[in-house]
């Protein structure tokens, strides 16, 4: 099996999409995570979000949107299907978009995986990322629209 991994685009939005609401652990919010938002993302963080395409079938089967802020890079939706683990592609999308990073000149990456997500959990943990403790993180909704789809286990 052979595996491509490029640059994500607007175009990629119903695979991405069709791959997301299919991954257990997953959150998708309603305005941010919609086309538009994707659109919008990818448009204000160029070259630094990934997707991994199987060249069997062209089935994109892994991403990870990666944003900058000038200080500090994110990471969100980060997935690999759950037919593709273990394979090493998830370490390779985590390399180029830290790469990406790197060359922009950042330090220091950030992301969020929900407590019950035993599998993003032990991903992080197995290639060495750090859970943070001693912080408390805040939210304030500017948009109550934006409401979060949460898939749990599928």
């Amino acid at each position: 099996m052979d595996i491509n991994y490029r640059q994500m685009e607007p175009g990629d939005y119903n695979k991405v999409k069709e791959l997301w609401d299919h991954t257990e652990g997953f959150a998708i919010r309603s305005i941010d995570d919609s086309r538009e938002g994707i659109t919008r993302f990818l448009k204000r963080n160029p070259d630094l979000s990934v997707v991994a395409v199987n060249s069997e079938d062209n089935r994109i089967v892994g991403t990870i949107l990666c944003g900058q802020d000038g200080r500090t890079g994110t990471f969100y939706h980060v997935c690999v299907h759950r037919d593709f683990r273990r394979r090493g592609i998830g370490q390779h999308m985590v390399d180029r978009c830290m790469n990406a990073l790197r060359r922009d000149g950042i330090n220091q990456v950030t992301l969020i995986a929900y407590a019950d997500n035993a599998a993003g959990n032990g991903f992080w943990h197995g290639i060495g990322w750090q859970e943070t403790t001693g912080v408390n993180r805040y939210d304030y909704k500017l948009n109550e629209d934006n409401i979060i789809d949460r898939i749990h286990d599928l």
